[in-house]
């Protein structure tokens, strides 16, 4: 064995160890006990069999078919272990039904199936044997690549939801997570699936590229720290709804149009106290009642400086029409959000 063949041999197989290592962490030693957890440490074990599969096929000589279909067999049960992955991340109070189970009826199929083959249906260049082994190859990766894509539709379905929404720090970190996760799978199912339809992909670019993938998602994972949290963070909670109800008020009717708005008088259009009406602005916002009003003024500004059927307009009508009862005011927001003046901004943009 060359040392090139060593040397890709400690490298495919270091993600492997890596993601063994990080399941063992969220299944046992994370205090936290999530679903969304065991779900993600149970996807790390499986692929840790499939890579491991593909290394010894790689350098090992006469590899007993038991070992290609039952490595091939994992990949039926980790496109519906994403899929119960991301819907434990998007979904409150996720538990698993047990009609989620069925889905795994194609792995187990498949691998009883291993135990049945023997190196003699390969060996005599029987035509039956190469087309079930063909088939059933086909079949599991278009059944991953299913569940792939079902998996970032119910990630965008999500996102959609939440689009109008102010959303959180766990809620926008989860988001970026998934969507690293999912590009990641893509990655690396491009990679086996071209190496299967020409052999243009050296085999061995598989396991290099999910040890890339897992030191890079491992360390995704605990930057943005989506080990602690999970579905709950998308609650919604007495707050959010009230922030929901003066985000409606405030942006969708262009009540920030209004000069005489105030936190004494959306108070009163809600119901609450100008002092609930302050908390969850600042909260969910993370500005005060003034800030918040003014930001979208602003935009509005913005729009009109921009469109060409308003170059007639003047700097102070367009404040005046924005919300603001002076220019002075206008021009001091316009600069604390923008770094510029309404004068200057306009002239950068002929």
């Amino acid at each position: 064995m060359s040392f090139l063949d060593i040397l890709l041999i400690i490298v495919s197989s270091a993600g492997l160890f890596h993601g063994i290592v990080f399941a063992l962490y969220l299944c046992f030693f994370k205090k936290k006990k999530a679903l969304a957890n065991y779900v993600l440490g149970l996807i790390l074990v499986f692929m840790a069999f499939r890579i491991g599969k593909s290394v010894m096929l790689n350098f090992g000589d006469d590899l007993e078919p038991i070992f290609i279909f039952a490595g091939l067999a994992f990949l039926l049960v980790i496109g519906p272990l994403l899929r119960w992955y991301v819907l434990a991340m998007t979904r409150p109070n996720f538990k698993l039904k047990n009609s989620y189970y069925l889905e795994l009826v194609p792995f187990l199929v498949v691998f009883i199936m291993s135990f049945f083959i023997s190196k003699n249906w390969f060996d005599t260049n029987n035509k039956q044997a190469i087309i079930l082994f063909g088939s059933v190859l086909i079949f599991i990766y278009l059944h991953l690549a299913f569940y792939i894509f079902s998996s970032g539709r119910t990630l965008l379905k999500v996102k959609k939801m939440f689009k109008d929404v102010v959303q959180t720090k766990s809620q926008k970190a989860i988001f970026d997570w998934l969507h690293a996760v999912i590009i990641g799978f893509i990655i690396i199912w491009i990679t086996y699936f071209f190496n299967i339809i020409e052999e243009t992909v050296p085999y061995i670019i598989g396991p290099i590229v999910y040890s890339i993938a897992i030191y890079f998602l491992s360390y995704k994972a605990f930057q943005l720290k989506v080990t602690d949290i999970d579905g709950d963070v998308f609650k919604l909670n007495d707050k959010t709804a009230l922030f929901n109800q003066i985000s409606k008020l405030v942006i969708n009717e262009k009540l920030y149009l209004e000069a005489d708005v105030s936190l004494s008088s959306v108070s009163k259009l809600i119901g609450k106290t100008t002092q609930t009406t302050s908390e969850v602005i600042n909260q969910y916002a993370k500005r005060n009642f003034n800030d918040f009003i003014n930001y979208y003024r602003i935009q509005e500004a913005k729009k009109l400086l921009l469109d060409t059927n308003s170059k007639h307009f003047t700097i102070s009508s367009i404040a005046f029409d924005t919300g603001f009862s002076s220019l002075s005011s206008f021009n001091s927001a316009f600069k604390k959000f923008e770094g510029t003046t309404p004068s200057a901004y306009r002239k950068s943009l002929s």
